[in-house]
């Protein structure tokens, strides 16, 4: 099961000029072998870019993507590297969707396929990260 973060799915939904060819491309690739999860957070954050519960599930589906909760002891996790984050100095408050993210991987034993992986590798390192600079030779 691979975990598909929020960026990758509104790269293509928005054909960011920039990376939708990339992301497209890598949901079709991991597609193959394994399983392209999003869980509440993820839901939560497409919302944004819909007008309606029924537009983004038709959207969800048309990928393919299957939904997964969250575990209580991945909400743990993230709660505990949320605070390991301040402690550390961290100041931004927008942050926590990442922490459930990458927690709720660490504890499945699941991928993530993202382009923003500074977070993921700083707080949950037993993560593989299927990123842009994973694919390069």
């Amino acid at each position: 099961m691979i975990l598909v973060d929020t960026n990758i799915l509104l790269d293509v939904l928005e054909n960011d000029p920039a990376w939708a060819d990339w992301s497209l491309r890598q949901l079709r690739a991991q597609s193959q072998a394994h399983d392209l999860a999003i869980n509440p957070v993820i839901y939560a954050e497409l919302s944004l870019a819909f007008d309606s519960v029924q537009a983004l599930d038709a959207a969800i589906q048309g990928m393919g993507l299957i939904e997964q909760e969250l575990p209580r002891p991945a909400l743990f996790l993230a709660g505990r590297a949320f605070l390991k984050y301040r402690r550390e100095g961290g100041s931004k408050a927008n942050v926590l969707p990442d922490f459930f993210i990458g927690a709720h991987a660490a504890v499945q034993g699941w991928d993530v396929l993202t382009r923003d992986a500074r977070r993921y590798r700083s707080y949950f390192p037993t993560v593989a990260l299927i990123t842009p600079e994973a694919m390069r030779p």
